[in-house]
């Protein structure tokens, strides 16, 4: 019987009273209708048992929801998918990349920009209304972990050392410089503070509140490849090899289904399933 009662085990170790309404809102949250929702809250609460982990509470109301509606059991999966993504942080930079590009960014990737002391590989660097945004991403590829205070500290020392030769090369491109730093998990209080202190844009899973990386994911129905139930772990690696990162991407490049042997049927259904997330 589904109660409030239960006490649950986070990704971190904390045990927390599980709440009925954020297990509600995470399934509204993917478009699955009020029946079901109410029908997969059930389903889960008569498994529930003192100490479950949020993973296997996850995995069980994403089981029910791909047997209900696929589509919407592929939205659920956002942040899962996100650290899909790995192992290394480069496709996850590609896929800021085109957050901020189809926010009106103009984006590049992996330039090198030369510092006051030593030259840098910056992972992403957006221009916008006149400010060159310098942006550094950290990925981690398992949920638990947070993005701490030394982070923002080396991302701030290179800012400071490649600012002062971008300030001297100002030629009606930009105006201003600005550093950020992106996440796919969370900030811990010292790094936000720290960030904040120094003047770092700061964009995480869910800070700033309201406009997070999830928030724009969902607003800009940017999904990365990753959330399909439909393509196979070896597929996905093989289009993200290729620098296909969101799914508006392989809607374009679809001719990339044939060269995985991809039958017409199953193609078929693949880009309707990427085309109705582009949608949702």
């Amino acid at each position: 019987m589904l109660t409030e009662e239960f006490h649950i085990t986070k990704s971190t170790g904390e045990k927390v009273r599980f709440s009925v309404e954020k297990l509600e809102s995470s399934l509204r949250h993917s478009g699955a209708t009020d029946e079901t929702i109410q029908e997969i809250v059930h389903r889960v609460g008569d498994e529930l048992y003192p100490g479950i982990s949020t993973k296997e509470i996850y995995n069980r109301a994403f089981a029910l929801l791909k047997k209900k509606e696929s589509v919407f059991a592929s939205k659920y999966k956002l942040k899962k998918a996100i650290y899909e993504l790995g192992p290394t942080g480069f496709p996850f930079e590609r896929f800021v990349s085109g957050v901020l590009h189809y926010s009106g960014y103009r984006t590049k990737v992996g330039e090198v920009l030369q510092g006051t002391c030593v030259s840098h590989e910056i992972d992403v660097i957006a221009t916008k209304n006149g400010t060159l945004n310098i942006i550094e991403c950290k990925f981690h590829g398992e949920d638990g972990l947070k993005c701490n205070v030394k982070v923002p500290l080396y991302i701030h020392s290179r800012y400071m050392d490649v600012k002062p030769p971008l300030d001297k090369e100002k030629d009606g491109g930009f105006e201003d410089t600005r550093a950020w730093l992106v996440t796919n998990t969370r900030f811990t209080q010292d790094a936000l503070a720290y960030g904040q202190c120094v003047g770092l844009y700061l964009l995480s899973w869910d800070f700033p509140f309201g406009d997070g990386l999830k928030e724009r994911i969902d607003r800009l129905k940017l999904y990365p490849i990753t959330v399909s139930t439909l393509l196979s772990g070896r597929e996905k690696h093989f289009l993200l090899d290729r620098d296909v990162v969101l799914c508006r991407e392989l809607i374009k490049n679809s001719f990339l289904l044939d060269h995985l042997g991809v039958s017409n049927g199953r193609k078929q259904r693949i880009l309707k399933e990427m085309k109705t997330l582009c949608k949702l």
